[in-house]
């Protein structure tokens, strides 16, 4: 009752007032005036019947979009269920990084253990060139002779 107009209901009291009225009197009315009533009563009920009608029909336009709305609304947390927690994702970063550092912690180490081997290369090398040097200072002074001059030139090559 809400819905429908007060006027069309205003209306359709007085078109009922003046039937009860028209009855109470009985023939004080005339049939011209009957029927006219009758005419504002059939056309009031009309209105309110297309009244109800076009409000029936927003009524099911509202609840479709309602629907609608709802299985949006479904899809959206289910969506929203799916995608990880901030917790989730940090835990997931933090062991990526993890990971990186033990990498990177075992790759520095490989490169330092790679560093001290070629110093000790190195340290050797050096030893092995100043015992050669030394050698060949202690030779140098039997290469002044003629025929010692060869084995040098031959040890050379």
């Amino acid at each position: 009752m809400k819905l429908v107009p007060r006027a069309a209901l205003f209306l359709a009291g007085i078109a009922a007032g003046a039937l009860t009225l028209s009855r109470r009197e009985g023939a004080g009315m005339d049939a011209a005036t009957l029927a006219d009533l009758k005419k504002s009563l059939a056309d009031v009920q009309t209105r309110i019947a297309a009244q109800e009608s076009s409000q029936a029909a927003r009524f099911e336009r509202v609840e479709s979009r309602l629907e609608e709305h709802a299985t949006q609304l479904n899809e959206h947390t289910q969506r929203l269920a799916d995608v990880p927690s901030t917790s989730q994702i940090v835990a997931a970063m933090e062991q990526l990084l993890q990971k990186t550092m033990a990498s990177l912690d075992e790759r520095l180490t490989t490169q330092a253990h790679s560093i001290n081997v070629l110093n000790t290369t190195v340290a050797q090398t050096d030893s092995l060139l100043e015992r050669v040097l030394e050698s060949l200072d202690s030779l140098q002074p039997f290469s002044d002779s003629p025929e010692a001059e060869p084995v040098t030139t031959q040890r050379a090559m």
